[in-house]
């Protein structure tokens, strides 16, 4: 890019930055910067700047650089949730191709900061990556990087079993102190009921400590890569050392995993507010259409999350800023609320509340959803169109991100310090091949028997593995 097109660039930045900011959205500070295309898809497929090397991030790589080199589809920028934020802009897009995407990563950076999903992620990750890159790059040179490696595949194996909801944590207030009632007057035998309260406290103490050491854990852990971190009994102090990164990287993850589509819908629709409201040659109007029709089109057999974000987004603003009568008297809507709503709704929701709050007849209607399924393993066929089905499926599908939920239920299972987990079920199998897969990782990370309960076919079913065979029962 020559320094006029790049004096171009920087003037159309501060039009758009000013423009998104006069229109109500509080981004964090953004470095943009021009790279060529083997970058932009290295950084998308390893998804953060410096991060260790992995053969999966290689393959995810080329495969990514092989549809561009295709013509098969195009990364336009890759966006990082960081404080400055950073936004990397594919070599050789046109004037007007740049002015969208930035626009777009103005709103992608606004949702990062205010979404409170996103309130407790380290906004200092890009340094923690490059971190964490240099101390696995320690333990490869000093236990072998074949040994390293096949150690990453056993964690990376369980990295999304994390409890999705550590990021939580309720700001917890002292309650105020009750007001003590008057002591009673000295009574004759005072002694012997302390005697008696202190015996009914000590048994209840006892017995409560006895119930709670026949549990281990206690409760049913959601978060299997930090349980297995923290109580193997099998893993060396650097292996817990890259547990530990695993997992911190994978908690930064999670706000992005869980508000794909609201996310994608915010930055498409502000990118449409935006550029709407500059001064564009009709040329470039022309083309901007054309390029946000291509991003926010339908996808024939998968949910474009562009498209379906960016359409309750517009119908949220639409139904607060046009309340019908019936509205207005049941919750008091008042017309003209439909910016102040859709801030609300950008603040408070993720993708689960989303759909589940938004998601209407009329959208599922227009957006042609339905739910569809694999009939004797030859045709794909529509099995319901009913929208509060259709709606309950899409919230089903997000939860753990798409992901089985397994939890620990033993640590100490037969007394022995083998590995129960249970597969939450709730109408989807696992695929009992993969499964049986990723039990020979866990086992790895366990180092003793794990067993796995699930469900199969509407019966119980375990599965063992010893580290040489797998059976059920």
């Amino acid at each position: 890019m020559s320094d006029a097109e790049l004096k171009v660039l920087e003037k159309a930045i501060g039009q758009i930055w000013e423009k998104a900011c006069e229109l109500g959205l509080d981004p964090f500070p953004i470095h943009f910067e021009i790279v060529p295309a083997t970058v932009i898809y290295e950084i998308g497929s390893y998804a953060l700047p410096g991060r260790y090397s992995h053969w999966s991030f290689g393959k995810a790589y080329h495969k990514m650089k092989l549809m561009y080199d295709l013509g098969l589809s195009k990364l336009y920028e890759v966006v990082i949730n960081t404080n400055p934020a950073y936004a990397f802009l594919l070599e050789g897009n046109s004037l007007i191709q740049n002015k969208m995407i930035i626009a777009h990563v103005i709103a992608h950076v606004d949702f990062f900061k205010n979404n409170i999903y996103f309130s407790r992620t380290n906004r200092r990750m890009v340094d923690e990556a490059v971190t964490h890159a240099e101390r696995i790059r320690e333990y490869e040179f000093k236990y072998g990087r074949k040994t390293v490696e096949e150690f990453l595949d056993a964690v990376l194996s369980i990295q999304e079993h994390i409890n999705p909801d550590l990021f939580i944590r309720e700001e917890r207030t002292e309650a105020p102190e009750k007001p003590k009632a008057p002591a009673p007057k000295p009574g004759k035998y005072d002694d012997l009921f302390a005697l008696d309260e202190l015996k009914k406290g000590k048994a209840s103490t006892v017995e409560e400590e006895e119930e709670a050491s026949r549990h281990f854990p206690p409760r049913p852990e959601k978060d299997l890569v930090r349980f297995i971190m923290t109580h193997s009994p099998a893993l060396e102090p650097w292996q817990r050392d890259i547990m530990a990164m695993i997992h911190e990287e994978m908690e930064y993850f999670v706000p992005q995993l869980q508000t794909k589509i609201m996310n994608e819908g915010w930055a498409s629709y502000w990118h449409t507010r935006i550029l709407r409201e500059l001064d564009l040659s009709d040329e470039e109007f022309v083309e901007f259409a054309q390029l946000h029709a291509a991003v926010v089109s339908p996808r024939k057999g998968s949910l474009n999350p562009y498209y379906v974000g960016f359409k309750i987004f517009e119908d949220i603003e639409r139904r607060w800023d046009h309340p019908t009568p019936e509205e207005i008297e049941k919750y008091g809507r008042e017309p003209g609320k439909g910016r102040e709503k859709i801030f609300e709704v950008r603040q408070l929701e993720n993708d689960i509340s989303f759909i589940r709050n938004y998601l209407t007849r009329q959208l599922v209607e227009d957006l042609d959803l339905y739910i569809f399924e694999l009939r004797d393993e030859e045709e794909w066929v529509i099995t319901d169109k009913t929208w509060e089905r259709v709606r309950d499926q899409m919230v089903a599908d997000m939860t753990n991100f798409g992901f089985p939920v397994i939890e620990v239920l033993d640590g100490d299972y037969n007394g022995n310090r083998e590995l129960y987990l249970r597969h939450r079920y709730e109408g989807i199998e696992l695929d009992l091949e993969y499964a049986k897969k990723t039990l020979e990782y866990v086992y790895k990370l366990w180092g003793r028997d794990v067993h796995l309960e699930t469900v199969v076919d509407g019966e119980p079913l375990v599965l063992h593995f010893d580290g040489e065979e797998h059976w059920e029962d």
